[in-house]
């Protein structure tokens, strides 16, 4: 067996954890793949456009289907996002992954092979199609990890979520300078290397054990679940774990086929669920995927060249990495809340200088550079806490029963908003101009007012500590007053945490006559 190291994280442990994290590499890396080759795809859908017309392409409409390629992504990650629940309720956490690859791998061959079809109908599709699996894996993939992770490093262990999605962009952004596979002819490469994560998920997977949650609680298999967690523990006292799981299977019984519907209409369940939705709006909304989709015309548009914009867009995927790495250790040190709340604050401030800079940009042109810097700020303070955090907290809000149905709704609404950025900044760019950045500068101070007033604390907390907070809105002001959830101590005594359990048990009795009513 593999030595524990660093308090439960184990040898295994890690390697289920990397074997997972490879569909959010998928993700980031068609994120961000589409963004250096802008100018070529948009020449190879000018030269198929004259091929079978005869005539030239309007530059409308080549700018509308190039928008179309990027937003497409979002429409399948939308109809992934929606059904993951039902998949991984069916096929289990680990099943649904293996599953998805079969997606990942047809979409990355559709886009791969367009140009040579002549074909940007292909690109299209492909697009939607691999968006459909990193839909799937934007959800499948938190929850995998938030249920094999100890207690003492969900957090942490959930962050690695961003760091797959940062390691994808920043390949992406590296293969798509033009010394390497940004040009007319090799762009088709660029983007069906996407095949390569789903590969070498399939190679990976299978030698990891299922979900020991899914297979306690849902699917009931004890013996299975003690061998999993012996497995991930590297050790055979896993009574302690064994036992938190029958406790929360005793309080979510009830809950064993929650549905979509069922979950909205959950009285106690409702504010976790607007949080949940919320946070998920706070990363989308924040800006970010104008940065990441558009950087490129961004920085050309600011003064730089198109060969400095490409590397400057590379920055923004380096500086993901780095600082996701640097949010690693602290997301179980300061919290989820207080970093989520310290990077909307710098995102804010950021927004603000991108605004003046560009506007400087057009009487001072050495301000382009501090443009560039003010971007890379941006995505500093993203990396620190919106990057992350919106993923893991939504699935250490609910318990076994609603995770899924909450997970499918959170990133249905992740990628509707996602989909709106992508179709609508070239237009919002076009009429704002300068002042593109300002409706984000908004949509920040709300989401940091909100998260300020709204959003508990859930570090160390187990599920059923965090479904007591929600009891009802009474309760919920006095508890989060009361066990300090603001990101200061845990509480203080024993007695006092059996009290949060005893009102967990309250809470989910509420909860079923909620849905009897």
């Amino acid at each position: 067996m593999a030595v524990p190291t660093l308090e439960g994280l184990t040898w295994f442990l890690s390697y289920a954890i990397l074997s997972a994290v490879l569909g959010m590499l998928q993700f980031g890396y068609n994120t961000g793949v589409i963004n250096a080759p802008q100018a070529n795809i948009q020449n190879f859908m000018r030269a198929v456009y004259r091929e079978r017309n005869g005539i030239d392409i309007k530059e409308s409409l080549v700018t509308m289907l190039y928008s179309v390629a990027v937003s497409i992504f979002a429409i399948g990650g939308m109809i992934g996002g929606f059904s993951a629940g039902m998949i991984a309720d069916k096929f289990g956490r680990k099943g649904s992954l293996l599953l998805n690859n079969a997606l990942g791998i047809l979409g990355a061959c559709l886009m791969g092979f367009s140009q040579m079809a002549q074909s940007y109908e292909m690109l299209l599709i492909g697009r939607l199609v691999i968006g459909i699996n990193c839909g799937l894996n934007t959800s499948l993939v938190p929850m995998y990890i938030s249920e094999i992770a100890p207690l003492n490093l969900r957090g942490g262990l959930g962050t690695v979520n961003q760091l797959g999605v940062a390691v994808g962009l920043l390949v992406s952004q590296i293969l798509g300078v033009e010394q390497l596979l940004g040009t007319d002819a090799e762009w088709p490469i660029l983007l069906g290397l996407a095949i390569f994560p789903a590969i070498l998920q399939l190679m990976l997977l299978p030698f990891c054990p299922e979900s020991p949650r899914y297979l306690l609680i849902t699917k009931q298999w004890e013996e299975k679940a003690r061998k999993a967690l012996m497995r991930l523990r590297a050790t055979n006292h896993v009574d302690e774990d064994i036992e938190e799981m029958r406790a929360e299977q005793r309080a979510q019984q009830s809950e064993s086929s929650i549905s979509m519907i069922e979950l909205v209409r959950s009285r106690t369940l409702r504010a976790p669920l607007i949080i949940g939705i919320v946070m998920q709006l706070s990363q989308q909304l924040s800006g970010i995927n104008a940065v990441l989709y558009y950087s490129t015309s961004m920085f050309t548009s600011s003064g730089l060249s198109q060969e400095s914009a490409k590397f400057a867009t590379i920055g923004i995927g380096g500086i993901m990495v780095i600082m996701t790495l640097v949010s690693i250790p602290l997301m179980d040190r300061t919290g989820r809340r207080t970093l989520h709340l310290y990077g909307l604050s710098g995102m804010f401030i950021c927004s603000i200088l991108i605004t003046i800079t560009l506007l400087i940009t057009r009487v001072v042109a050495w301000m382009s550079y501090l443009s560039v810097v003010s971007t890379l700020s941006f995505v500093v303070f993203f990396a620190v806490g919106p990057g992350s955090i919106p993923w893991m907290i939504t699935a250490e809000l609910f318990s076994q029963g609603p995770r899924p149905a909450a997970m499918s709704i959170a990133v249905l609404v992740n990628w509707l908003a996602n989909f709106l950025v992508g179709i609508g900044f070239p237009s919002m760019q076009a009429t704002l101009d300068d002042y593109t950045f300002l409706p984000f500068t908004a949509f920040l101070l709300i989401f940091w007012l909100f998260t300020y007033r709204k959003v508990p604390e859930t570090k160390n907390k187990t599920f059923e500590e965090i479904l007591a907070l929600f009891k009802h809105d009474k309760d919920s002001r006095r508890s989060l007053k009361d066990s300090k959830v603001y990101g200061e101590e845990e509480l203080a005594t024993n007695s006092s945490k059996e009290t949060v359990l005893s009102d967990a048990t309250t809470a989910n009795y509420n909860y079923v006559i909620d849905n009897k009513a």
